[in-house]
Order: C-alpha cells, then structure tokens, then sequence
C-alpha cells in the first residue's frame, strides 16, 4: 500500500459502518459456565435462535420399554417363603424426583425385604440418578440409603425448605425419613423427627394444610399385623392362602404436623384424623368444594373412603358418605386401592379415580359442583374394561398431551393361587390405559401404544414423569416380587405443551398446593395442582404439565398463566410462549425457561442448547 494513513483512515471508516450499523449483541455463555440466576433476580435462561432444532416427531404415540438399556436393574424382594404373610401382596411404590436439582428425573425404587426366618441376600430401595443421556446410574449406597426395612411406599418433598427434596419410606414397622444434604447423601432423621411410627403404613404424602409454609405430613395406615397376629386363611380349604383385610383390626391414618425446626409433631387426634376403622391404601389431594382450603380423599380397603373436608382451621371434616365417594352405588364399600383427583372432564371441578378390586370395577367420580360426586365408570367405559381387573396404581395424566387427561391403571392380583378357585382371573394382570374422548367417554388403548406396555404382571406402584425431557410423560411401573419397568414416551410430544415448576416463597419452597390455570385465546382453559401422593404407595413428578393440543401451522401459540399459591397470592404471567419449560418463583413470575427438546432420531446426538439470560417481565398480583 502506498499509503499508509489512507488504508488507516479507510480501516477506521468501515470499523464505524460495521458498528454503528449492527444491534448490540447478547451475551451467551456455555452452560458449565452459566452462573443459577439467584432467586432474587428477574431472569429468563432460554435457548437462543442458532440452536439447530430436530424436527418434530411424527407417527403412532408408543411405550417402548427402555428399562434394560436406561441401566435400571431392580427386582422387587416381597421376603415370601411359602407362610403367606399379609404384607407380602401389597408392594412395591416409587417415584420419579430430581434430588440433585439438575434438572432431571431421577428414580426411587421402594423395596422390601426377608422374613427373620427366611435367609438370604439383604435387600435395599434404590435410588437411580438420571444422566441426562437416557442412561441411569445407581446411586443407593453412595447415597445413604443402602438401609433394610420391609418397605412398602414414599413421598419426596423439601420438607424443611432448604432447596433439597427429602424422602420419606413408608414400611411395615418404623417408617422412615431420608434428609437430603445437598451433596448427593441422605441422613436417617427419622428419630430427631418423630415421624417413624408404628404399625403397617402404605402410602404417604406431604401438604402443607394450615398454609404456614411449611410442609406436614400424611400417612396411609393399613391394618394391625404382625408376624405373631397373623391369621390362616385358605382358599381351597387346605392350602394357606393370604387373607383379606377384613381378618384384621384397622389403623388410623396419621397427620404429623411440621414445626419448622426438624420435628413435628402428631396432630392426628387434634385434626379430628383419628380412626381406627380405616385401611388405607390411596390418598389424593383435592380441593373438592373450591374453597381454597386442601381436602384430602383416602381409599380405604373393605371400609368406606373417606373424603376429609379442611375446616380451614387446623382440623378435618369427614364428608365421604355425604358427597357420595364412601360407598358402592349398591352402598358397600369396595376395597380402594390407588386414587387420584383432577379435572378429567373440563368442568373446573376435580374428579376423582380409584382403583378397586376384581368384580367391583374401578370407579370415576364426576364432582357436580355442590358437594356430591357421581360415579361415571359405566357410562365412561373404564367400568366395563377395568371389571376383571384388581386395580392398585391409577393416576391421571396426558399421556398423548391433547389437553384431556387419560387414565393409566396397574393391575394385579393379590392371591397367587386365585385361578384355583376362579379360573378365568389372572394373578399377573395387564395394565390399562385409557385415552379420554371428550364427553365423558374414555378407550381402551394399552394395545395400541407398543407391544410392551400391555404385558401381564403383578401390577402394583406406577408413576410419570419426563425422565428424558422431551416434552412428554414417561411411565414407571413397579410388580411385586417382580422387575420395575421404564417406558419411554415416543412422539406424543407431536402436539404442543408446557411444563411448569413451581417455587415458593412465603408458600413451601416447592410450591405444593400451588394451583396452575392457564388460559388461551381460543377458549382453552386447563388447570391442575401440584401436588404429592395419589396413585399408590408411589409419587410422580412434581412439574405439571399442560398439554395444548396440535401446533398450528405458521402459528406460534401463546398462553397466559394464573398461579394461586398456598399463601393465598395470586401471579398472573401473561404471553407465554409453548414447548417450554418454565419455572415459575412466587412473587417474581418466570425465573428460568428453556425450550423443548424434542427427542431425536438414535444416531443423532442431542446438544444441550446453550443459554442467554433476559430479562422477563414480572408476575402480577
């Protein structure tokens, strides 16, 4: 060049044109360096637009049954050596948590173990933690939890608001409580906490009734047994056989109230709880009457179900026989098993769904709106396909994300020997999957999701959850004295949806009793609870999850959120973007998003979208 203060003064000229001509930029940084936004801070993480999206999935919506290749390797251990011991038939549960707060599902498997007499390897529940690659590593002894107990159920949540999800193990003989310490291990707490218990519990499940932040404790009673009461029964006439319920004295349900300092306290009698008569196995939280204040149902098996009012002032009501849930149509009870509660019909009221046994059907209570409930099996079609079945785990959820919750049921017998008196009943039992219609009317369709899912097993804890994090729900099923399964969820994720965390503030950090209605400009109105329990002695997901139906073409669909949290504050967050996942922080509206992942073809490989921080606009009040 020539010369040189020309090329100087050009360099300077188009170094301004290049400036002063381009938008300030964002700033991305990679996710192992992207600092967690602090619960003060009014921030998004979502995916910014160079990230190369999969196309969407396409084709039949299928279960395909990933347990082997996921690494999740769990037989159940019932301890039965041939002396028909009652609490052999009643587990296992599970559930689907994120106890590292990564961000992915991880797995509780609840065990059982042997008899005094009956010799044999140890058996432990199992904890498996999700590797963010479809895969699962077990984690039990590196946990704490390598502990042996005849275990039966659990309930996971944040009981003393420190950001860590604990475990709570329900079992024959001490329950037992499972502090998480924030570093990958549990301590036993159980003791210092004063929630151990005596007796036969089955399902648990944490709720925070008198709305003081804290989270209390509920737990499922079954009968008075031991090894010493336990009662010969025969179905054949010579031959021991496991004996129903009805051999045996009931227990009352326990409610452990949470003082806030690790311990709590058994509030059982003064909540108006103490019953003596009840045999539980269920419990689902609803607010049936829309007063704002957390009920409680509780499936009682031979004995009538209880449907527990909250007074609003630290005791319960029971209303079962009233509103129309206690009793058969034919006014017996029926042996209640799993339970769910949730608005299956659109009509803003919470329904409920339990499982019964073989003969009984399983029952679909529509909630009328004034108190009383109406049983819609028959007229719906689950009574007719679920009259064979003895059902334990039931739960509602959006299997296919249409925006009409379906119905999953596991089934199984309770007796062994049961062909020997009735021939044409199974002791391993397929499950049921059954897809809602719309107009009360729901199908059949377990054949029709994959060749797996229908395949007969002593059914007896279920759970979903998105362990994969592609949008949809996946299914843990847990067989007694048998394998747990996991199936993946394949291209239901073809329709739109929305996943929503919950965090408190004022509220219980985990925001349970957080009710979630979201609205959109084409009359969609859809709303749930987050909540534990239901199904039986297992817990899904915290996370809701909205399905929204078909994507419209060359439409991004939008929708608005109202959140009403236990504390009685009302969020609402407007234009919310679909096939996101969102967390949502009391007071301070979306905290963290980030798009969808839709599950690729095998050979390609999934990328971990890189995140931006922005700002996004705060919730209301």
């Amino acid at each position: 060049m020539r010369n040189p203060l020309i090329f100087f003064v050009l360099i300077l000229f188009a170094t301004f044109l290049l400036v002063g001509c381009r938008e300030e930029p964002t700033a991305t940084i990679a996710p192992q360096d992207a600092p967690l936004p602090a619960m003060s801070d009014q921030v998004t993480l979502a995916s910014p637009t160079p990230t190369p999206e999969a196309p969407r999935p396409s084709g039949t919506i299928e279960f395909t049954d990933v347990t082997a290749e996921a690494g999740v390797r769990f037989k159940h251990n019932n301890g039965a050596s041939g002396k028909k011991y009652l609490p052999e038939t009643m587990g296992p549960g599970g559930a689907f948590l994120d106890f590292d707060n990564d961000g992915w599902q991880d797995i509780l498997l609840i065990n059982s173990t042997n008899w005094p007499e009956k010799k044999g390897a140890k058996s432990f529940p199992a904890l498996y933690h999700n590797n963010q690659d479809g895969t699962f590593t077990d984690m039990t002894r590196a946990a704490g939890l390598a502990v042996e107990m005849y275990g039966l159920g659990c309930a996971a949540a944040d009981y003393d608001n420190d950001g860590n999800v604990d475990i709570y193990i329900t079992a024959v003989g001490p329950n037992k409580l499972f502090r998480n310490l924030g570093n990958g291990k549990f301590a036993d707490v159980t003791a210092k906490a004063g929630v151990g218990g005596p007796g036969f519990s089955t399902s648990a499940a944490w709720f925070d009734y008198d709305k003081d932040g804290k989270l209390d404790l509920l737990v499922a009673n079954y009968v008075e047994w031991s090894i010493e009461t336990d009662v010969e029964c025969t179905l054949d006439g010579t031959n021991k056989s496991y004996c129903t319920p009805q051999k045996y004295k009931g227990q009352s349900p326990t409610l452990y109230h949470n003082r806030g300092n690790g311990t709590f306290e058994n509030a059982t009698a003064r909540a108006g709880l103490n019953d003596p008569t009840s045999k539980a196995l269920g419990i689902a939280f609803l607010d049936y009457n829309g007063d704002g204040q957390m009920d409680f149902f509780l499936a009682n098996d031979t004995e009538p179900n209880k449907l527990y009012k909250n007074n609003g002032n630290g005791t319960f009501t029971d209303e079962g026989l009233t509103a129309g849930v206690a009793l058969s149509e034919a006014g017996t009870p029926r042996a209640g098993m799993g339970v769910d509660a949730a608005d299956y019909d659109g009509s803003g009221r919470a329904g409920i769904v339990i499982g019964n046994f073989t003969s009984e059907s399983m029952a679909l209570y529509r909630n009328e709106g004034n108190g009383l409930f109406t049983d819609e099996a028959r007229g719906s079609g689950i009574g007719k396909m679920s009259e064979q079945s003895l059902t334990f785990a039931t739960f509602f959820f959006d299997y296919d994300l249409d925006g009409l919750l379906d119905v999953f049921a596991v089934n199984g017998h309770v007796s062994d020997d049961i062909q020997k008196v009735q021939p044409k009943v199974r002791y391993a039992q397929p499950p049921h999957l059954f897809h809602n219609r719309g107009k009360k009317k729901f199908e059949e369709v377990t054949g029709k999701v994959g060749r797996t899912l229908g395949r007969a097993i002593v059914g007896r804890g279920a759970a979903y959850g998105d362990y994969d994090n592609d949008g949809d729900l996946d299914l843990l099923v847990l067989a007694n004295n048998g394998p747990a399964r996991l199936y993946r969820n394949d291209n239901a994720n073809q329709n739109d949806l929305l996943k929503i965390k919950t965090i408190g503030s004022q509220s219980n950090r985990d925001g349970i009793g957080t009710k979630v209605t979201l609205k959109s400009g084409n009359n969609l109105r859809l709303w749930n609870v987050v909540r534990t329990g239901s199904s039986y002695c297992s817990q899904s997901e915290l996370p809701l999850t909205f399905g929204l139906g078909k994507p419209a073409e060359g439409v991004e669909k939008k929708v608005s959120l109202e959140i009403i949290w236990p504390s009685g504050r009302k969020d609402t967050v407007p234009e919310v973007k679909a096939n996101q996942s969102i967390v949502v922080q009391e007071g301070k509206g979306i905290i963290k998003s980030e798009p969808i992942v839709f599950a690729r073809a095998p050979e390609q490989t999934q990328a971990t979208p890189t995140p931006t921080i922005m700002p996004t606009p705060a919730a209301t009040q």
